[in-house]
Order: C-alpha cells, then sequence, then structure tokens
C-alpha cells in the first residue's frame, strides 16, 4: 500500500508515460528483468520500455480528452481492445501477425516483412556477435521466401522506440537481396536517404560492394588482431567497413587504408 500512495504521489500531475515510466521504475519491475539472464529478460525489458512509446503516442491522439484519469482509462480500455484475439471471426477476412520464428513451413501468397532496419531487424544486441547475427540472417531468408508471388518489405527512416526517436538505416539483410529482385516504392518526398542494394547478398556471395569482404567473413589487421565483418557502407575510395575485433571490440576502418587480411 505504501509503494503504491509513493508512486501516485510520484506520478500526479505529470503525463501519461511519465506515469507509466515512475511505475514501471519504482515498482522494480524493469530491475527485475534488466537481472534476467538470456533473451527473455531482455525481451521483456523492451516491452515495459514500448510500454512507455505507447503511452506518449496514445497520449497525443487524445489530447481532447478532459484530463488525466480520462486519459489514462482511455488507454486501459485501448489496450484491451486491441490484443487482437477478438478482431476477426475464425473465417473472415483478417489480416493475422506472427513472427518469423512461427512462420517456418507455411507459405502465403503475399507477405509484408515490416520494420526491416538495422537495430531491429537485425537486432542492435546481434550486431557484434557474429552468432547472433548469422541467426537472424537465416530467420530473414525464412521470412523471405515465405512469400509465394509477392513479398512487401518496409522499413522507417524515423521511428520513436522505447520512448525516444531513432534513425535507422534499411537493414543489411534487404541490401544483400539482388536489386534486380527490387522494385522500390517511395512516399513522395519523405524519403530522405537513397536505397542502394549490394551485389550479392542473401541468395549469393554476400560480399559487400567494392569492399573485396563479406559479411561473416574473418581477417586480420596489423594493430587489432583478428576479428569478423559486421557491415559496410559507402563505396569506393570512401568506402568503410565494420569489424569486430577478437581483443579490441567493433571499430569502423577505411578500407583503403585498414590493409585487412583475409584469413
Amino acid at each position: 500500500m505504501v509503494l503504491i500512495e509513493e508512486m501516485a504521489e510520484r506520478a500526479e500531475g505529470l503525463p501519461l508515460y511519465s506515469q507509466a515510466q515512475i511505475a514501471i521504475e519504482h515498482s522494480g519491475l524493469l530491475r527485475f528483468h534488466e537481472q534476467e539472464k538470456g533473451d527473455k529478460g531482455q525481451a521483456r525489458v523492451e516491452n515495459l520500455e514500448e510500454l512507455v512509446s505507447a503511452a506518449r503516442g496514445f497520449e497525443n491522439d487524445m489530447a481532447d480528452a478532459e484530463d488525466e484519469g480520462d486519459v489514462l482509462l482511455a488507454f486501459l480500455a485501448h489496450a484491451s481492445l486491441e490484443a487482437g484475439e477478438t478482431q476477426a471471426d475464425r473465417f473472415e477476412d483478417s489480416v493475422q501477425l506472427m513472427t518469423l520464428h512461427s512462420a517456418k513451413g507455411l507459405e502465403f501468397p503475399l507477405v509484408f516483412m515490416a520494420g526491416v532496419e538495422e537495430g531491429l531487424f537485425p537486432h542492435k544486441m546481434s550486431l557484434e556477435d557474429p552468432g547472433r547475427l548469422e541467426e537472424e540472417r537465416r530467420l530473414a531468408y525464412v521470412g523471405i521466401t515465405r512469400a509465394m508471388q509477392q513479398l512487401v518489405i518496409t522499413w522507417a527512416e524515423t521511428r520513436r522506440l522505447y520512448g525516444s526517436e531513432t534513425f535507422n538505416k534499411v537493414s543489411r539483410f534487404v541490401r544483400e537481396v539482388p536489386g534486380e529482385l527490387i522494385q522500390e516504392v517511395r512516399l513522395g518526398s519523405q524519403v530522405t536517404r537513397p536505397f542502394g542494394p549490394a551485389k550479392g547478398g542473401l541468395f549469393a556471395s554476400e560480399a559487400t560492394e567494392n569492399t573485396g569482404f563479406a559479411l561473416g567473413q574473418r581477417v586480420e589487421h596489423a594493430l587489432f588482431g583478428e576479428g569478423v565483418v559486421l557491415n559496410y557502407e559507402g563505396q569506393g575510395a570512401q568506402a568503410r567497413i565494420q569489424v569486430n575485433f577478437d581483443d579490441e571490440g567493433s571499430k569502423w576502418l577505411m578500407v583503403a587504408y585498414a590493409k585487412l587480411q583475409a584469413l
């Protein structure tokens, strides 16, 4: 009871998203899941952080509510209605969401893969872990090959994630798809960074364009030692390559000057 009263006092007069953040942190729920081992704990932390983002977005849409109590009640009602369990009857035409893991072995005429961005897919926790990165690359292959006729891949240049604004690049998994297989669709003038697929890729050699190295390849540097190629950007003399070195961690290097040796 004391805890509830303390949280109520701290949250009084604050916006909905701040109330949610105080409840999550002051209750110890966030700290509890941060201490969990494995991916399950990390996923729960991200769900809590996304709850704050959802509260912020909902409050912006509910600017006409008379008081904060109305906003909180409306948010809870909205969350209940959007749970997805009763949105469509069994044989009613509808869009069904599923994870890439649950899609294995299934095929559909039309498939949408949403949020295919660096930091989301592959996840930011996988960018410097070659094993996890390769597992996500296999999942990307699973998702792409679920489409029997047409595949639509979407990514956002800007999104609000876990309560903060993020600016993401299109996923390396999209850049690895052969360019002749992609038809790009843009929303008028809103796209600021052009999309440029790499040569080779998910269905071929995965060689990074104009660098002479491949994603996942082991290389050696005279100063930093051995490491694994994680990413690249740019072309020609301006090309840079990201390598996760065994002893020195992740570093971005200019290919023209790094003098990397393939192993």
